[in-house]
């Protein structure tokens, strides 16, 4: 385990990064994370693609909960990390950041060159007609269809999820999609992420595996990678001959492939980056 100031000796060395962002970095904007520190999970696995799509009593349970946890992340504002990275790649020491939150908060924070590898969760979609539109608008639809679980409270869990238990969800009423009904047609409604179960899209994994070749290095940033969308980057780093680092507290899957593995928070950690390499913008970190 290095310190800080390896981390910023190693940024010293190499200075277009590829950095990977998992959901330590959202922390501290009051978005729970999956995993412990042991990189277990916390609570039951998210949802399936193959059970949402194939069961309504998934979806009723998906939407009633998330009709609850909308209000901590369509709240959620950048915490440090977010702007330290928006800092870092206005200095021009990013090549691409790589996420796999679905917050959207490292564009909120200033950060341009972004790939959010599973989606936003910002945005629905339909599955039937793949219209996207703001999930939002699709917060007051739900709404007003279930107007008796509007005054219901349950402390958030990750990605706009919320641990409502122990109710009857055979009740919620999941809308369909608006241009389908009109048209006649049959539709779900889906959040427009990458749930378990479902692949990325293949020109965005191809477009961040692009940036990860014309960059010196690459960076790891709150993430465990027990997840092999994220594990895949790490690989063909190493692969490639480019060296990795991480910044995470606690165990991940890809430790013994680190050149350097910083465990401190990840905020106070990238504020001295941005300090280090963006002096005339940290002033904002």
């Amino acid at each position: 385990m290095a310190d800080i100031d390896t981390l910023v000796d190693f940024a010293a060395r190499y200075p277009r990064l590829f950095v990977l962002t998992g959901a330590g970095v959202s922390t501290d904007s009051g978005i729970p994370d999956y995993r412990d520190a042991n990189g277990d999970w916390k609570r039951p696995p998210p949802v399936t693609f193959q059970a949402f799509m194939g069961e309504l009593a998934t979806r009723q349970r998906y939407w009633a909960r998330s009709l609850i946890g909308w209000r901590t992340i369509g709240q959620a504002r950048p915490g440090p990390a977010h702007h330290a990275l928006a800092v870092l790649e206005a200095a021009g020491r990013i090549e691409l950041l790589l996420t796999q939150n679905v917050d959207g908060l490292h564009q909120a924070a200033g950060s341009r060159q972004v790939i959010d590898l599973h989606g936003r969760i910002d945005t629905v979609c339909c599955m039937a007609c793949a219209r996207r539109w703001p999930r939002a608008e699709w917060q007051e639809t739900l709404r007003q269809a279930n107007p008796d679980w509007v005054a219901l409270h349950a402390p958030a869990a990750p990605d706009g999820d919320a641990d409502l238990d122990g109710v009857d969800f055979s009740t919620v009423v999941v809308p369909p999609c608006p241009h389908c009904t009109a048209e006649g047609r049959v539709s779900i409604v889906k959040p427009d992420v990458v749930f378990f179960g479902e692949n990325a899209p293949r020109a965005r994994v191809q477009a961040a595996f692009d940036a990860l070749a014309r960059s010196d290095a690459m960076l790891v940033v709150g993430s465990s990678l027990m997840v092999y969308s994220g594990l895949r980057f790490v690989q063909a780093a190493v692969a490639a001959g480019q060296p990795v680092a991480a910044l995470n507290l606690g165990r991940t899957r890809a430790d013994d492939l680190f050149a350097l593995k910083v465990e401190q928070s990840v905020g106070p950690a990238l504020r001295a980056l941005a300090v280090a390499y963006g002096p005339r913008a940290a002033s904002s970190v």
